[in-house]
């Protein structure tokens, strides 16, 4: 594969961008708070950008998850990059993928406590381009100026894992000469309320992989990744999108596949593509949602695969797990690590499950990585594995 990463950021409670996520990683500084969510009295956890507050009102297209876009469009210089490449190839040559599991739900649950007295929508919340799975596109497309083909992915936990597998098939064949990729999703009551009645919700901080876990904590997080075919772009950031892997094994709507078919699937596709093996992977960013069942499954596939040399870690201690945003943000957790050449450990770990071998420990480790993977395993058993490596 031939397409470059040219710039990237993200946005989450570990940090308002890419500069402030390297420093919590570093220091171990997890975002992580105790669920504070208006409606809500659940005992969990959950991360929580509170820099949303600061983003002026949108109008019609007023959302807590289009403002979560919002501020992770003006992070870094994504808002810049994307400028100067509409003005080189124009906005009809760009395209745009997002992904999302909850689109702007916040704002229709929102709309649904203040109908008015004939149980209709009140004119403030007529907001047709919000209430649509479609939304977190849409939005995009009007905040970015871009004009050409948009997508939102919605397949869950994968969501914005696999707008880089889009991204990359539009510029392979020459449907755009650049592609915006993003995902984006927020805390609402449907979700906390909806991942707490398949009792997946922990009342403590997250433990991915600890023989002693006992449930995910949920969070909220924007990101942007810039995608060129290699060589089109001389100010890229050395990175380059080396392979992906998706699948779908639709073992059960919310269980993995026991045996993790579809997940062993994605991972082995990435390497074929990428023309690699096991062995040369540095590191993995795993899933690792610490639920029970995610953690062994996958676990036990990483051990079978790959070799003890593959470093291992789950981020999801930092920020929660942001589901149709958590592609994206571990995307660029993964690929930045051949930026810092710091593999960040795994949070909160003490104790390995013991039915596990995989290398993984909690200390982060100084390591100059040339090819990095990371995994995204959502409901359904939509399954998307993508591979990083150093350009040149």
């Amino acid at each position: 594969m031939n397409i470059d990463i040219i710039d990237y950021d993200s946005c989450s409670a570990a940090g308002i961008n890419l500069k402030t996520l390297r420093e919590s990683l570093k220091q171990h500084k997890s975002g992580l708070i105790k669920n504070n969510l208006p409606g809500s009295d659940l005992d969990t956890w959950i991360g929580v950008v509170g820099e949303i507050a600061s983003v002026s009102d949108l109008g019609k297209w007023q959302s807590r998850n289009n403002a979560l876009a919002a501020l992770g469009y003006e992070q870094g210089t994504i808002r810049n990059t994307v400028s100067g490449l509409i003005k080189k190839y124009g906005a009809a040559r760009i395209g745009l993928v997002m992904g999302s599991s909850t689109s702007s739900i916040d704002r229709t649950e929102e709309a649904y406590t203040k109908l008015n007295s004939d149980n209709g929508l009140t004119d403030a919340f007529k907001q047709p381009f919000v209430h649509n799975p479609h939304a977190p596109s849409l939005f995009a497309a009007h905040l970015t100026g871009i004009e050409g083909p948009s997508l939102t992915i919605n397949t869950a936990c994968s969501s914005s894992a696999k707008v880089f597998a889009t991204g990359a098939r539009w510029l392979e064949a020459g449907i755009v000469d650049a592609v915006l990729v993003g995902g984006v999703d927020t805390l609402c009551l449907s979700v906390l309320h909806g991942f707490n009645s398949l009792q997946l919700l922990s009342a403590n901080p997250c433990k991915p992989f600890d023989q002693h876990r006992d449930g995910i904590n949920l969070g909220e997080a924007s990101g942007f990744a810039v995608l060129q075919r290699a060589g089109e772009n001389t100010n890229g950031s050395g990175i380059r999108l080396a392979g992906y892997g998706e699948s779908s094994d639709a073992h059960h709507m919310s269980h993995p596949h026991p045996d993790g078919l579809g997940a062993r699937l994605s991972m082995t596709q990435a390497l074929q593509r990428a023309d690699l093996s096991a062995k040369d992977i540095d590191y993995v960013n795993l899933h690792g949602t610490s639920s029970r069942a995610n953690d062994l499954i996958e676990g036990l596939l990483i051990s079978e695969l790959f070799p003890s040399t593959t470093r291992c870690s789950s981020t999801k201690a930092w920020m929660g797990h942001t589901l149709g945003a958590a592609g994206i943000t571990e995307a660029i957790i993964a690929m930045d690590t051949l930026n810092t050449h710091v593999i960040p450990g795994s949070k909160n770990l003490e104790t390995l499950d013991e039915a596990l071998t995989l290398t993984i420990q909690a200390e982060d480790e100084h390591r100059t990585c040339q090819h990095v993977m990371t995994n995204s395993f959502g409901f359904g058993g939509n399954n998307c594995t993508l591979l990083f490596s150093r350009a040149g």
